[in-house]
């Protein structure tokens, strides 16, 4: 059973609390059904993103063995046939597809879903071989989550939920790719795990970074000072602000662990540094604070 758990990589779960960005942003921490439906969407998108995970697996089999990890990966070091993990897959897609339908959620996060699915299994099967694309579609995948989230509970989609999101997710994933780097160390074997890893040069990243992760850090600025808002909870959003604290060490802190070497990519570190997750823990409890239970008269009293 841990094989198969191991499989089915539950600690990347984790990626998946995207989902509940628009529970929080959109006013419906308080509404039961909005609750229950973005449960049952995050469950949806960890059996989808399993599927995902065991195809690439298939697929990057042979390539896994060379990397210092993913060696130990149950399909790399044989433990589980292919036979066994395909069948795995379909049964993940058919309890997809069975929740959607018992849980009752909209036709919308059905079809973003699958969405999801199917650039998953294209990134797995063509495009992480192309540089630069590779990591944009990572964070398209993390847009997507968001989205399923929004859809499932009926709540506008907002271009910030879309902009904010694609930009950390994009500083992420350039992330990751340095973690790779710093992992594997030698040329030759960076190109029979991932080619594209030989040309995405330290100093190279070290750029994208900087870029990625600046931006991310001015639009979460920008969508603390957006004057534009229809309820009570969105008016609060300018509060946010007091969180860019946080916000700055979380992305520095991320950025000097990878430049180290310290893990695998943003789930790893979020796993095992300390500082990083109590940052990240503090930042989701002060945002749930100043939009829900923050007295108006402790605000910065900006008005549109």
């Amino acid at each position: 059973m841990r094989t198969y758990a191991q499989l089915l990589r539950p600690a990347e779960w984790i990626k998946n609390t995207f989902v509940f960005a628009a529970l929080a942003f959109g006013a419906k921490m308080g509404d039961r059904q909005a609750i229950a439906l973005s449960l049952a969407a995050f469950a949806a998108f960890c059996l989808a993103s399993s599927a995902g995970y065991i195809l690439n697996d298939i697929l990057d089999r042979n390539r896994d063995r060379l990397h210092p990890v993913k060696k130990n990966r149950p399909l790399a070091r044989g433990a589980v046939s292919l036979g066994t993990a395909s069948a795995i897959i379909v049964g993940l897609v058919l309890a997809c597809v069975a929740l959607c339908a018992l849980s009752s959620l909209p036709g919308r996060f059905c079809w973003t879903l699958g969405a999801y699915l199917a650039l998953t299994w294209i990134y797995s099967l063509a495009l992480k071989y192309r540089m630069i694309l590779d990591v944009i579609v990572i964070a398209i995948l993390f847009v997507l989550r968001a989205l399923g989230g929004a859809v499932a509970i009926g709540v506008p989609v907002s271009p910030w939920l879309v902009v904010c999101t694609f930009m950390l997710c994009l500083f992420l994933g350039f992330g990751k790719r340095r973690c790779e780097i710093a992992m594997i160390g030698n040329t030759h074997a960076m190109r029979g795990h991932r080619p594209t890893l030989v040309r995405y040069t330290p100093n190279l990243l070290t750029h994208l970074l900087s870029t990625s992760g600046g931006i991310a850090i001015i639009t979460f600025l920008l969508y603390t000072l957006d004057t534009t808002w229809h309820s009570r909870v969105e008016a609060g959003r300018h509060n946010l602000i007091y969180t860019l604290p946080l916000v700055v060490y979380g992305i520095y802190r991320y950025a000097m662990l990878i430049e180290l070497g310290k893990g695998t990519g943003p789930t790893d570190l979020l796993i095992k540094d300390p500082p990083f997750l109590i940052a990240v823990i503090l930042w989701v409890l002060a945002a749930l604070f100043i939009l829900y239970r923050m007295p108006p008269q402790w605000g910065l009293g900006i008005v549109g």
